[in-house]
């Protein structure tokens, strides 16, 4: 217990701090100035850093559904594909059928027509490609479930249909997950500069609205206010500017967001917006900046006052 004591007395101190904060009070609100240029700055600036922050946000949250729907859709859906001659075609496909309907965890199975094959390749080989002119291999299109055991379903199609080639899509799907993940660590990263650039824009608001009130400073310290006093004075009232600011800016980002193309119109990254409970992730924008904005301040004045004359 005595060895918790020093933390817990840390947390409360911290805690007071915080309702002081939250609180205040009118004799040391006093000593920052209202108005200025050092308000429009904290304010704009952590609005920007809070708009931009709720896109990053949406990008980092739509990569991950894009990466978990591609990995399930393509973990689900494979093709065999039948290179054999035309007078065989037709029996090796039945086969590959009857294998099929045998095997435990397929769902679904069946084969491509001609015209639904033409249409795949329609986007590279143009409209007008003659389908029956040219050796295609036929497509069985199957989708599996969890039970599928995918390598004996390939050993067994290689001993009773040897021109059936099983695809599982492993060289599409890893390809695709892995670029959507490094995606969505760009957007945590870019999450990460927008709370270090908003740090840096409070700290120079602070040193800035130091500096404007040097002479208030000085009258304090000679009335004996301690830079403790005079630092809350300052962070209280920057803090308070920069979470305000954030709000709007988080506000104004969602309202954008909502704007959006959905996926349907678009078919990118699902919707470059947030889904059910993510909503709730960009009421934390602001909270976040508030924090970053205290400590930046707290830091600065404290240090701008130890070098002050």
């Amino acid at each position: 217990m005595n060895r918790l004591r020093p933390l817990l007395d840390l947390l409360r101190r911290k805690l007071a701090e915080l309702m002081e904060l939250a609180l205040g009070d009118r004799a040391s609100d006093r000593v920052v100035p209202p108005t200025g240029h050092t308000v429009w700055l904290t304010v704009l600036s952590a609005g920007a850093m809070a708009f931009l922050a709720v896109f990053a946000l949406a990008l980092t949250l739509a990569t991950g559904r894009l990466a978990e729907r591609w990995a399930e859709d393509l973990a689900q859906s494979m093709t065999i594909r039948l290179a054999a001659p035309a007078a065989e075609a037709d029996a090796q496909q039945a086969a590959v059928l009857a294998v099929l309907a045998e095997t435990p965890g397929v769902a679904s199975a069946r084969a491509l027509a001609p015209e639904e094959q033409a249409a795949l390749l329609e986007p590279w080989l143009g409209p007008d490609l003659p389908v029956g002119r040219l050796p295609l291999p036929r497509l069985i299109d199957l989708v599996g479930d969890d039970d599928l055991d995918v390598d004996g379903l390939r050993l067994r199609l290689e001993g009773e249909v040897p021109g059936a080639v099983l695809d599982d899509h492993t060289r599409w799907r890893a390809p695709l997950v892995e670029a959507a993940g490094r995606l969505r660590m760009l957007g945590w990263l870019a999450l990460l500069l927008i709370a270090c650039v908003t740090a840096a824009m409070v700290s120079l608001a602070a040193k800035a609205a130091l500096a404007a009130n040097a002479e208030v400073i000085r009258v304090l310290r000679l009335v004996g206010a301690r830079d403790f006093y005079v630092a809350r004075a300052f962070t209280r009232r920057i803090t308070l500017r920069a979470l305000a600011g954030a709000a709007a800016g988080t506000g104004i980002g969602m309202v954008a967001v909502t704007l959006l193309p959905s996926a349907e119109k678009v078919g990118f990254l699902t919707g470059l917006s947030f889904s059910g409970a993510g909503w709730l992730a960009p009421l934390m924008i602001p909270l976040f900046a508030g924090l970053a904005a205290f400590f930046a301040t707290r830091r600065a004045a404290l240090r701008a006052l130890a070098r002050f004359e």
